[in-house]
């Protein structure tokens, strides 16, 4: 069962006071016609003059808050009913008042300025408390979010987007470039220095030189079985092996040492050459771009890749859940120390408090300027499409009282007057 609504409390006190000044009218009448019955002699003339005032004031002033609202008795008398019949205008009078009076640019730029936002920002963010207040809400607002995301769908738009521009890359032209940044101010000869130097220091590793020496001697004994059985070795086929794998490594460290020397080397000139030629070629060869594409292709159709990829908001979902659930949040601490950071340099930097008022006015003055006619003309609409009748029971709700008030008024005026009035006559027939 719907429950009854509650009677406004205004419309019973405004037909109070209704009540009362008409029933101030009618006994005004009372007193004018007893004082009439009564011959208008001695006091009862004075009571006449009283009540017969006091009930012109009363009905004139009737009259003027009635014709506010409606036609007074239901009378076609002009410039009555005037609320209702100059909504339009009032709505449009309205509309700029409000603007005029409350969206003046400047006025509200001047009141902006004394406000000091900047500064008063900088006071509030320096309190630790109040960082931290809004750390924590921010990272209650994040779960909220996280768990009002669709996991499908988002798995699904990441996966298509991050497909998407892994398909678009060049990657021949990326590898180009990249290989371009290395070969300049002679980086890919300092990486090949790192490279023959560490070469070199695995060669002369006494664990590589016995394999390199294993491995000679079973060649020696894999390709020259019969030899190695029936030739009488001066040395025996191990020892052989170690001073080979000893002799090459000597060797191949002394060109290495040399290489690393001479920067007009002719292997420095082969791999300068050759890294220049490949990276024109990945720049301006279709061949090697189509064949570089078609190795990225493959590598974004293999199954691994798609898991990974398809993975990635799950790994990422996950690791923010379980960061942002903590009391000791990484992404909640950073927020606090670089809200707190703010507050401190707005409050130590006056220059920085300067350049954010300033932006914070010229925001503001935009915002202003944008929203002026906006307002106004939302105001002259909504007033315009109210229902007449509406209107008017809600401004006599709002105002009723007071005017009633203001036919209390007319009528004890009128009566005072009438009393002056008629004293002046009583004076003048002296």
């Amino acid at each position: 069962m719907t429950p009854l609504s509650t009677p406004d409390p205004r419309r019973r006190q405004l037909r109070r006071l209704k009540l009362i000044a008409l029933a101030m009218l009618l006994a005004m009448l009372a007193g004018f016609v007893l004082s009439h019955w009564m011959g208008e002699r001695g006091v009862w003339a004075w009571v006449g003059a009283f009540c017969e005032a006091a009930a012109v004031g009363a009905l004139a002033d009737w009259f003027a808050v009635v014709a506010l609202f409606r036609r007074p008795l239901g009378l076609p008398i002009p410039h009555t009913a005037i609320i209702p019949h100059s909504k339009d205008r009032i709505a449009d009078s309205l509309a700029v008042f409000v603007r005029d009076q409350f969206l003046e640019p400047q006025a509200l730029l001047a009141r902006l300025q004394v406000f000091d936002p900047a500064s008063r920002l900088g006071s509030w963010l320096a309190e630790p408390a109040r960082a931290r207040m809004l750390a924590d809400m921010a990272r209650g607002w994040a779960l909220q979010a996280l768990d009002f995301l669709d996991e499908a769908a988002v798995r699904r738009s990441i996966q298509a987007f991050v497909i998407q521009q892994l398909r678009q890359w060049n990657a021949a032209a990326t590898a180009g470039e990249l290989l371009g940044l290395l070969t300049a101010d002679n980086r890919h000869q300092r990486v090949l220095d790192e490279g023959l130097t560490r070469v070199g220091d695995w060669l002369g590793n006494e664990a590589v030189k016995q394999r390199a020496s294993a491995l000679i001697v079973r060649y020696i004994q894999r390709e020259w079985p019969k030899l190695a059985s029936t030739v009488n070795w001066v040395k025996p086929i191990d020892e052989i092996g170690d001073s080979l794998a000893e002799r090459l490594a000597h060797a191949v460290l002394a060109e290495l040492q040399q290489i690393l020397a001479q920067p007009e080397h002719p292997l420095r000139r082969d791999y300068e050459m050759w890294l220049g030629q490949y990276i024109q070629r990945l720049r301006s060869d279709p061949a090697l771009a189509a064949r570089v594409e078609d190795l990225k292709q493959q590598m974004i159709d293999h199954p691994a890749v798609q898991d990974y990829v398809q993975g990635l908001w799950a790994r990422i979902h996950a690791s923010l859940r379980e960061d942002l659930a903590s009391e000791d949040s990484a992404l909640a601490g950073h927020l606090r120390r670089s809200l707190a950071a703010v507050g401190q340099s707005l409050q130590d930097d006056p220059a920085l408090r300067e350049a954010l008022n300033q932006h914070l006015m010229d925001g503001a003055e935009r915002l202003t300027s944008r929203l002026r006619e906006g307002v106004t003309q939302h105001i002259a609409q909504t007033v315009k499409g109210w229902d007449e009748r509406h209107l008017v029971e809600q401004l006599e709700l709002n105002v009723g009282r007071d005017l009633q008030f203001i036919r209390f008024n007319g009528t004890l005026v009128g009566g005072l007057i009438g009393l002056l009035l008629h004293a002046l006559t009583v004076w003048l027939h002296w």
